[in-house]
């Protein structure tokens, strides 16, 4: 039996390309346009290099820190991410494997596990919100979150209509229809193993989003979902404050890419931000959250948490990231490769990846605790930050 461990997200990558049908990694690949901001958010890091110390390095370092009232053994986080049909065990498995490493996770609206069976696979649970809906329903869910023990809330503004993708766009199906299974029926006959994973498990890729209603009520498809936010007048900042004063705990504002628009967040009541594009899923020719992180950690740093969400692929990312100034980062596609991989412990996988990366990072840099990285840390070329 070949060996499931991996050593890179890279692997992680390819194993779950080859494993997953072909709407299915298209999907978790993503990006608009022309890819231009997806491709961005990868290339920053690649730009910085790094000094490292040739002698005297720390015998011990130190990576644990806290983001939103909630400690973390090392600065990252797991990022909302929606409809996770590439494992059978979905956002449980991603929850179990966070809790495993001692980090905490965020839980999209949009997800396909019911928040009720997240949490208690990982106290430590942010709930993400989408301005979807009338107040009332939204106020609805915050309340179901907030009753089953979510430890903060997670507002995601930066997510635009995705009009087109010039590589194609996935073929996702609106339910499991027995229609649907037909025509997916040749791509996944040539995936065996995933195929084996839901049969193995008596279900159906789940492609309902429960945490859009409450218990008890129908559960709707993703796109009926999709359809209420589009079908939604964007929120004004006035919006986002009604929505803190409704949580009226810790808060996130996700998708922040101005100067500006951080200090209005800051005002609006938020405790973190997440500088962030969506992983390149917002309007194409935003650069990437390390071009702007600097600017935007200098101007609030000092009054929220500022956290960095795009292109985190090794330990090294994070610690450049770090070193600009966030105070931890968020993973997403990186972690869906995991699942896909090898569930739960793919998850796992991953995060160890990070983990050993970061203090191998340090240890080459001669940093004893992560709170000790700065820019003097890196190579910055002229014109790196926009």
């Amino acid at each position: 039996m070949p060996n499931s461990w991996f050593e890179s997200v890279a692997v992680a990558q390819r194993r779950a390309k080859r494993l997953l049908p072909r709407s299915v990694y298209k999907a978790l690949v993503a990006g608009t346009e022309r890819g231009q901001t997806l491709d961005d958010n990868e290339a920053a890091f690649r730009e910085l290099g790094v000094k490292p110390l040739t002698a005297g390095q720390p015998a011990e370092r130190a990576m644990a820190t806290e983001v939103m009232g909630q400690p973390l053994s090392m600065p990252v986080m797991i990022s909302p991410t929606g409809v996770q049909a590439v494992h059978p065990d979905g956002e449980v498995a991603v929850a179990r494997a966070a809790a495993a490493r001692g980090i905490a996770m965020g839980l999209s609206s949009f997800a396909s596990k019911p928040i009720e069976e997240v949490i208690a696979a990982n106290p430590q649970t942010f709930f993400q919100i989408y301005w979807a809906g009338d107040r009332d329903s939204m106020a609805a869910r915050l309340d179901r979150a907030k009753a089953n023990g979510a430890v903060g809330l997670i507002v995601t503004l930066d997510w635009s209509f995705v009009h087109s993708r010039d590589w194609g766009s996935p073929d996702i199906p609106q339910d499991m229809s027995l229609r649907t299974m037909a025509k997916h029926a040749p791509e996944v006959a040539v995936k065996p193993l995933w195929l084996w994973e839901w049969v193995r498990t008596g279900a159906l890729p789940g492609l309902g989003v429960p945490n859009f209603v409450q218990p008890g009520e129908r559960v709707p498809g993703f796109f009926e979902a999709y359809g209420t936010w589009m079908g939604t007048p964007p929120p004004t900042w006035d919006d986002i404050a009604w929505l803190r004063e409704q949580w009226g705990g810790e808060f996130m504002v996700k998708g922040i890419m101005r100067v500006d628009e951080a200090k209005r967040a800051v005002d609006a009541g938020a405790t973190a931000i997440s500088v962030s594009n969506h992983g390149g899923n917002n309007l194409d020719g935003t650069p990437s959250p390390m071009r702007v992180l600097p600017g935007i950690a200098a101007a609030v740093g000092d009054q929220v948490d500022v956290v960095m969400d795009g292109g985190i692929r090794r330990g090294s990312d994070v610690v450049k990231a770090l070193a600009l100034g966030a105070k931890a980062t968020m993973i997403g596609r990186a972690y869906l490769w995991g699942l896909a991989a090898n569930g739960q412990a793919g998850v796992e996988n991953v995060l160890d990846i990070l983990r050993m990366g970061i203090d191998s990072a340090m240890l080459g840099l001669g940093r004893s605790s992560i709170d000790d990285l700065s820019p003097d840390d890196l190579l910055i070329p002229d014109n790196f930050e926009r």
